[in-house]
């Protein structure tokens, strides 16, 4: 993942206020343009970039509304929203929820937009430009996050878990449904709340807990990705994780080889791209680490 960040300011001068505002976007290595930062949903109406999915995913959803009395309980609500113009997620359900809010008679004033930076921008994977996302357990998107009086009530992550109205009004009456991803968000609260020396004396009850929350091979490895670029203990952790949840899966090992590298531990990170190629011969990644970690070796010879 090797990209210069190329940021475009569209910045709006109100000379009597002498207030900036700033829309700001980056191109990743396909050229394509992405918002990055807080933006306003006017950004994604008018721009032509974004306009077409945004409006016609609002235009076509119909939130089919009958006893709306629960809508009083987000008056005094705000929602925090994340995500990435570049992400089908989000550019799916984001106008959906757009529509959902305007038709409970909400005020969008309510809502924060920030979008977050793709896999293309070396060291920024889904954060913010300004750290926006930081102490919030953000791995996947869209995150709509619901707080009152700054705290946090409820969060819909990547897709609602029954439907977005049934999701919405269960989090105005307080009674939130589980949101996507139970072993990510098990993983992510084991590790902001217990030191690693305490989660390892109790390893076998921690993995018998994932075991039984995990859904597929990439809903752990997508959070590992996260916190390669913020925390490469816990990525590694997490990686290690996978390769035990996911034992015949070549991309476990070679997700896991590739922070041991990039911790500097080339010898372990040699033998789990060994244990790439033994499940999957071929692989092309795999065959050019191995070769490059044992030529660098035979040099220090």
């Amino acid at each position: 993942m090797t990209s210069k960040i190329t940021l475009f300011c569209i910045v709006l001068f109100i000379s009597i206020q002498q207030v900036t505002a700033q829309t700001c976007t980056y191109k990743n290595d396909e050229g394509e343009k992405h918002l990055c930062g807080r933006f306003e949903i006017s950004d994604l109406e008018n721009d032509t970039t974004y306009n077409k999915w945004y409006v016609s995913n609002y235009n076509e959803f119909d939130p089919a509304l009958k006893d709306t009395s629960w809508k009083k309980n987000l008056q005094k609500v705000n929602v925090d929203i994340f995500m990435g113009t570049w992400c089908g997620d989000s550019r799916n359900w984001l106008p959906k929820f757009v529509k959902l809010w305007d038709e409970l008679g909400l005020k969008r004033s309510q809502l924060t937009f920030t979008a977050l930076y793709d896999s293309d921008i070396e060291g920024k994977y889904k954060q913010g430009p300004n750290g926006e996302e930081k102490g919030l357990d953000i791995h996947r998107v869209p995150v709509f996050l619901f707080k009152r009086d700054g705290k946090e009530i409820g969060r819909i992550v990547e897709s609602p878990a029954t439907d977005m109205v049934t999701d919405v009004a269960q989090i105005a009456l307080g009674y939130p449904s589980q949101p996507n991803y139970r072993a990510a968000t098990y993983i992510m609260n084991l590790l902001n709340t217990q030191s690693m020396d305490s989660i390892n004396a109790h390893i076998n009850d921690h993995f018998y807990e994932i075991y039984h929350l995990v859904g597929k091979v990439n809903e752990l490895n997508t959070l590992g990705y996260v916190y390669m670029d913020s925390d490469l203990d816990r990525a590694s952790f997490v990686f290690m994780l996978n390769t035990y949840l996911y034992k015949h899966n070549p991309n476990v090992y070679d997700s896991y080889a590739e922070v041991l590298l990039k911790m500097g531990y080339e010898d372990k990170a040699l033998t789990y791209y060994k244990k790439v190629l033994e499940l999957e011969p071929k692989n092309e990644n795999a065959l050019e680490q191995v070769a490059m970690i044992e030529a660098k070796a035979e040099n220090k010879e």
